[in-house]
């Protein structure tokens, strides 16, 4: 999977795309493709009065819906969609699309629910139509160089892993979009399941969840702090503690640097992974390890390195994936039934909450 995009000499396509949901993703999607030698916005699709005069800022056509897209006599078939919708939208988009043979970028999560995304996979079996998850990270640089040094085996089994997803949300994030203070909309479902995926990238499967929730800082209809113990399925144990409503910089946004949007503080880190012969932060990708001559021991000291890393956006890096799915040339990096099982992990977190006992992956509570 290339990191940037090709040279447009090696492919001189340009791919016609469509967004649906002109809020914040979308809008930076389309930041994306207009700076893209490789894509061209062909149209939005937004149901609310502000994203026509946006529309029409960026002098391209405006639907209302993508039934409306797919049926307009004077506009092609776009190449894909990327489907910036909120939450509940994402399958009944992808099944639009796939109905009309046409890719689909789908943001994350995949599905509201673990009944629609199973919806989708099946529709998908009868009707392979290529769809990619947006779970962008996985295009990151540095959580692949991550997971090459967790693969390369300089940690020895994975013992332990500490995560961290901590950060303020303003009024003006809820007020802009009332969906986000309602039921699908806290933060399990908008960063948690970033976090799971990025987890189960650099460590596998999660075999079993036990979590507590509160929602008595913000007191909506969805919680804003969650604590979370995790087993995964190689034998490694993990804490993970998540808020949108403290002053903290540990998180990917405030750790990684890859969205400037957000002020970053290069010495945080928001993951510890610590094996039998060393640890690894990230994503500052500080290594403390036992060189292979070392014997192991708390008397022994570390080798200590720091990775060395070629940084890129990963948002630019999944949009030109996104263009290899279309034209055939790659299989997509996160597909559906991938994306699925993260969603499946953030669910078994929620029914935690909801029954205060541990629940495993493959409990019933999970359908």
């Amino acid at each position: 999977m290339p990191l940037t995009d090709p040279d447009p000499s090696l492919d001189s396509r340009v791919f016609q795309l469509a967004v649906a949901g002109a809020g914040l993703i979308g809008r930076r999607h389309i930041e994306l493709i207009q700076a893209s030698a490789r894509t061209r916005l062909c149209a939005i699709v937004d149901p609310t009065p502000a994203s026509v005069d946006f529309a029409a800022s960026l002098s391209v056509p405006h639907f209302a819906s993508l039934e409306d897209l797919f049926a307009a006599q004077a506009l092609a078939t776009p190449d894909g969609v990327i489907l910036a919708t909120p939450n509940p939208l994402h399958v009944p988009g992808a099944l639009c699309c796939a109905q009309h043979g046409v890719p689909a970028l789908i943001e994350k999560p995949v599905a509201d629910s673990l009944q629609a995304g199973r919806q989708l996979v099946d529709a998908l079996a009868k009707n392979p139509v290529p769809m990619l998850v947006g779970h962008h990270r996985r295009h990151s640089s540095t959580l692949q160089l991550a997971r090459r040094a967790i693969e390369s085996g300089e940690l020895g089994r994975v013992v332990t892993v500490m995560g961290s997803a901590q950060f303020y949300k303003p009024d003006s994030y809820f007020e802009q979009g009332a969906w986000r203070s309602q039921a699908g909309g806290g933060p399990i479902l908008i960063n948690l399941i970033h976090e799971m995926d990025n987890l189960r990238y650099l460590c596998g499967e999660v075999e079993s969840v036990h979590a507590v929730a509160s929602n008595a800082v913000r007191q909506f209809a969805v919680e804003d702090t969650v604590v979370m113990t995790l087993k995964f399925s190689s034998g490694a144990l993990g804490t993970f503690t998540l808020s949108d409503t403290v002053a903290a910089p540990r998180s990917w946004e405030q750790t990684s640097g890859e969205n400037t949007d957000y002020p970053r503080y290069p010495s945080q880190d928001c993951y510890f992974i610590a094996g039998t012969r060393g640890s690894l932060a990230v994503p500052t990708l500080r290594t403390w390890s036992y060189a292979p001559d070392q014997t192991p021991g708390w008397f022994t000291p570390f080798v200590e390195k720091t990775l060395a890393l070629e940084a890129v956006d990963p948002l630019k890096a999944q949009l030109g994936h996104f263009c290899d799915v279309i034209a055939g040339k790659a299989a997509p990096l996160v597909t559906v039934a991938d994306a699925l099982q993260s969603l499946r992990t953030v669910e078994a977190v929620r029914c935690s909450i909801a029954s205060g006992q541990t629940v495993s992956l493959q409990d019933n509570c999970l359908g």
